[in-house]
Formats: C-alpha cells, sequence, structure tokens
C-alpha cells in the first residue's frame, strides 16, 4: 500500500513559496531591481513550481508565467558572451553561474513537463543553459564545494540536454575524490556548505549517475550531523573552515535532506531530525520545486525514533566533543587550524571558543582565553586528548623569540637583510640566520563533561602576564553574583554567580589553587579579550556580544571553572 502524503507539509512549503511568488505575479511586467543573476533564477524556479502545484495560490496562473518570462529577460541581459554571469565579487566566475544554471536546469524540467503554456518559458531556459555549457565545461573553482556545484549543473545539463562530454569533465572532477573524512565531515567542515551546496550536488549526481557512493557520503554526512543538533534548534559550527564558524545555523536547511533519506530508508534518527528542521521554519520558497522535482518529499515521514540520553560523541578529525542530557547540552572544541599555519586566513577554522553550554533558556555561547603574550591571541589548542570517563585535555604551547646578533659570515655592510616573517611579524632581518633565544608560555585545559555541566581546570605556565577568561552568555538573561564593569560586562572573582533566563540558569562556581589573586572589578586592563595582533592590526576583532563575564589575572595560575546547568530557586 503507497504511503499517504503529507498534506500539512505540502502546503507549508507552498506557502512559503508563495510569500515570494504572489507578490511577484501581482506585478508580472515589473521589471527586476536590484536582483542578482541567482537571485533571478531562483524566483523563476520559484513561480514556474507556483503555477505546477495544487497547494499554491498560483496554480495555473497566467501572471506567474508572465512574471517568469519578465525575469527570465532580466536573466538573459546579465548572461555573458561567454555564458557566464555578471556581477558578483568573483568575475566571470564558473562555480557562482553553476548556482544559477542548476536553478535554471530545475525550471526547464518544472516547464518542459508542464504542456503548452510553458513552452515558451521552457525555450528561453534551454537558451539559457545552452549558452552557458560549453563555460562550465571548462571553467575552473575556488572552494572544495565549488567541485560539485559545478558538476551538479553539468549533470543538470546533460540530464536535460545529453552530452557525453559533460560526463566525461564530471568524472574528472569527481576522480579526486570526494572531500569528506572518516568521521562524516566534508572537508570545510561546514554546516552550511554541506546543507546548501556538497549534500544536495552529491545527490544530484548520485540520481543522474547512478552512483550509490555519492549517495552514501550524504548519508554519512547527516549521520554525524545528527550529533552536531544544539538544543536551540542549530547546527554546531565553532569548529567550521567558513564564515559560519561564527553564527549561528539553523538545522532548518537541512530539511529536505533529512527527510527524503528517511522517507526512502525508513530512519527514525532521519525523521527525528525532519522534525525538529521543520520545526524551525518551512520558510524557504525553493522547497516547493523540491516536491515538484521528486514527489518522494511529499510523501509522510515515518514514526521518529527517541532521542537517546545522556550523549557523547568525539568527532576525533575535527576534535570536537559533546555531551547531551536532559539538563545540559555541552560542546569541547580543541580543533583549530590557526596554531599549524600561524595566521588568521579565509578556509580555516579560527574561532578561539573552546566550549559553549546550553541549558534551556541559559546559554552559555562560548569560554574563550585571552592571554597578554606577545600579542599571539587567545587560546587555541594545538591538541587535544580524549581521556577517561568524558574527560578531554586541551593543551598549546606558545613560543616567541628574541633576536641575536648575526654572525659573522651573515653580515652584510650594507644593511640590507632579507625580509623575512619569524610567525607574528615581518622585517629585513633575516630571522632564519640568527641566533635565537625563545620565551614560551603552556597552557593546558582539562575538561570534564558531566550531566549537568562541565568542570575546567585551567593551567597557565611560563613568564608573568596577563590573562582573562571570558564567558561570553546569549543575551537575554541576567548575571547574578558577578560585579558589573559597564558595556555588558561583569567581574567574577571566586564565585559563585547565575546566569539566569527564563526557567533556567547556570552557575559558575571558580577556584584558585596557585598564583596570584584574581583580579578585581577596579582592574579594567585586565577584564577584557584580546583577539591578537592578526586582527588589531588591521581594526579587527572577532570579540564576542551579549553579557559578558571575565575571570581575570596574572600568570603563572591554576584555577577550577564549575559550571552547571539547573533552575532557580523560587522564593516561598
Amino acid at each position: 500500500m503507497p504511503t499517504p502524503l503529507d498534506h500539512e507539509f505540502v502546503r507549508a512549503v507552498a506557502r512559503a513559496a508563495d510569500r515570494l511568488a504572489v507578490p511577484l505575479a501581482a506585478r508580472p511586467d515589473e521589471e527586476p531591481a536590484d536582483a542578482s543573476h541567482r537571485g533571478l533564477a531562483h524566483r523563476v524556479k520559484t513561480l514556474l513550481a507556483a503555477y505546477r502545484s495544487k497547494d499554491s495560490e498560483l496554480h495555473g496562473s497566467s501572471r506567474a508565467i508572465a512574471a517568469a518570462m519578465t525575469h527570465l529577460g532580466a536573466l538573459r541581459a546579465v548572461q555573458t558572451p561567454s555564458g557566464l554571469f555578471a556581477g558578483g565579487d568573483n568575475v566571470q566566475s564558473p562555480p557562482d553561474s553553476a548556482f544559477t544554471i542548476n536553478d535554471v536546469c530545475d525550471a526547464y524540467v518544472i516547464a518542459a513537463g508542464a504542456g503548452p503554456e510553458l513552452r515558451d518559458a521552457a525555450a528561453e531556459l534551454a537558451e539559457i543553459a545552452g549558452a552557458a555549457s560549453q563555460s562550465l565545461l571548462t571553467g575552473g573553482v575556488h572552494t572544495p564545494n565549488h567541485r560539485w556545484e559545478l558538476c551538479a549543473a553539468l549533470a543538470r545539463l546533460h540530464r536535460s540536454f545529453p552530452d557525453s562530454r559533460l560526463l566525461d569533465r564530471i568524472e574528472e572532477w569527481l576522480a579526486e575524490g570526494v572531500d569528506i573524512d572518516a568521521e562524516g565531515l566534508y572537508s570545510e567542515r561546514s554546516a552550511n556548505y554541506a546543507a546548501h551546496v556538497s549534500n544536495p550536488s552529491l545527490l544530484l549526481l548520485a540520481d543522474v549517475l547512478g552512483r550509490t557512493d555519492l549517495r552514501e557520503a550524504v548519508e554519512r554526512n547527516l549521520t554525524t550531523t545528527l550529533d552536531l543538533i544544539r538544543p536551540d534548534g542549530t547546527v554546531e559550527t565553532v569548529h567550521s573552515r567558513r564564515q559560519d564558524q561564527g553564527h549561528r545555523f539553523s538545522l532548518a536547511p537541512y530539511l529536505p535532506q533529512y527527510r527524503l533519506f528517511a522517507i526512502r530508508t525508513g530512519r527514525g534518527d532521519f525523521s527525528r531530525a525532519a522534525r525538529l528542521a521543520a520545526a524551525c521554519g518551512i520558510d524557504d520558497p525553493a522547497l516547493l520545486a523540491e516536491t515538484v522535482l521528486t514527489p518522494d518529499l511529499c510523501r509522510a515521514l515515518p514514526a521518529p525514533a527517541p532521542e537517546t540520553l545522556p550523549r557523547d560523541r568525539y568527532i576525533a578529525t575535527a576534535r570536537l566533543a559533546s555531551r547531551a542530557s536532559a539538563a545540559a547540552h555541552t560542546v569541547v572544541y580543541g580543533g583549530s587550524d590557526v596554531p599549524e599555519s600561524r595566521r588568521i586566513r579565509s578556509g580555516l577554522a579560527n574561532n578561539p571558543t573552546f566550549l559553549r553550554l546550553f541549558a534551556g533558556d541559559a546559554v552559555l555561547d562560548a569560554i574563550r582565553l585571552s592571554r597578554g603574550f606577545f600579542d599571539m591571541g587567545p587560546f587555541r589548542a594545538t591538541g587535544m586528548q580524549r581521556l577517561a570517563d568524558g574527560r578531554y585535555r586541551l593543551t598549546e604551547t606558545l613560543t616567541a623569540a628574541y633576536y641575536q646578533p648575526l654572525p659573522p659570515d651573515q653580515r652584510r655592510s650594507d644593511g640590507a637583510y632579507l625580509m623575512a616573517d619569524e610567525g607574528r611579524f615581518s622585517a629585513a632581518m633575516a630571522f632564519g640566520n640568527r641566533p635565537q633565544e625563545e620565551v614560551a608560555q603552556t597552557t593546558g585545559i582539562d575538561v570534564d563533561l558531566r550531566d549537568d555541566g562541565a568542570d575546567l581546570r585551567i593551567d597557565i605556565s611560563g613568564p608573568r602576564v596577563p590573562w582573562a577568561l571570558e564567558l561570553a552568555f546569549r543575551p537575554g538573561g541576567v548575571p547574578h553574583g558577578a560585579v558589573p564593569i559597564g558595556d555588558g560586562r561583569w567581574c567574577l572573582t571566586t564565585g559563585p554567580m547565575t546566569y539566569r533566563a527564563g526557567d533556567s540558569e547556570i552557575r559558575v562556581e571558580v577556584g584558585v589553587h596557585a598564583g596570584e589573586p584574581l583580579a578585581g572589578p577596579d582592574q579594567h586592563d585586565l577584564l577584557r579579550y584580546d583577539p591578537g595582533q592578526d586582527y588589531t592590526f588591521l581594526g579587527g576583532t572577532d570579540a564576542m556580544t551579549g553579557e559578558r563575564v571575565y575571570i581575570g589575572g596574572h600568570g603563572p595560575h591554576t584555577l577550577s571553572v564549575a559550571l552547571r546547568a539547573g533552575r532557580p530557586e523560587r522564593a516561598g
């Protein structure tokens, strides 16, 4: 017996598309203003899907067709003689154009299957796709995920306009191997690019090419992502190497992928994830086109599997650990790329956050350790060791040098020495030829994950330098027990304090086991976060916002920090 349709889901998807398409159809001849080529193609696909969908207000509407034709005209206007599209920071970009051609090809399939009313739209879409085909066939890329987006465009072109050259080019790219590691993370470790690019592209390639291995790669990524889902309906991004590493990323974009796999495989854990993604809001207009192109998405989900708590996960390739329980969800991270590369760079995992804690409405978004050691920036672990019973050890040793005079055989009478980078700065000093005297600082952080939070032991050794531990709480709550020092900042010495939000709280207690007394609220210079010279040299920062509580002093120090999730005590 066939699986019944999920009419509620289909109606919600149609409403999301109508929020974009209905206003466009109300002014079908109005020239689009300030729309990129990707935006224009997205609108065309949505308008044509709305025309085809019986659940849309625009089902069978001639005004939807007219608006689509207007947008197609605008899209042709920004297509250059090469077939690629003008606009954006990347000049004549094959991968950026591939995003647009993917929508164009999907729109073509929608139009070609709709009868004579959409014949002109189908012809126009075929012209646009054909004009881009050669440039996409020979074009290059910038980033790992671009390969799969470009391959998906070539596969879609071949699906509708068969050409063996397109298949040959796809095989060249795929012969490099899909960049997914043993743990199921893509090399960019980005939720954004997994959900929006790599997963949907590889699924399309799997369908067109009959490659079950590509479908299995996506399923592995989705399986790993289950353990990255946080209680606030977002996916963990602290380990990402792309722009989302400093932002919250909703689970919602994963909805079609979890939904399709749950329906086709019966996996109850994926069904649970699909429901969580839908609860984040069905707002993406593109979902309607996906249901037209992949009718299986409209079928009812299988029964969800209950969540298993408590649950521990350690992703070794990203050095990311988590513990989820009914009381708290805690994340520990030690996988930054900065210590090895010795620079902040787009495409690297730069985020210095090493712990997060979710406790109902109370959220500790980040704990960071800032140090005044040669302006080399905050703690980023060079190593993460998994110990027993939910314990982890993060370590980092920083070194800087003072340089001695050059040996006699390296000296020049004109003083013109090699311009060299010594790791912190560059100068015409021939650093590599000089004897040097190193100064080192070692930091170790032991984390014991508990059902109700975490215990930290922090050891800072080396010379006497200032440090500050920053606890950045998500706005919406109120600190109790810490001393306000202005601008959303608070000072904590030996605690305890609580951060209360709604009916939840996070309690913090500090103990000093070795070292000087902690800084008081009058020592403002010690109670701040310093992003390091890679940011400050350019006038930038990666600092957190919200309610920030600081614990600080002059090292060396050994201290403990206890974090506990709970409920505020009620008077009476």
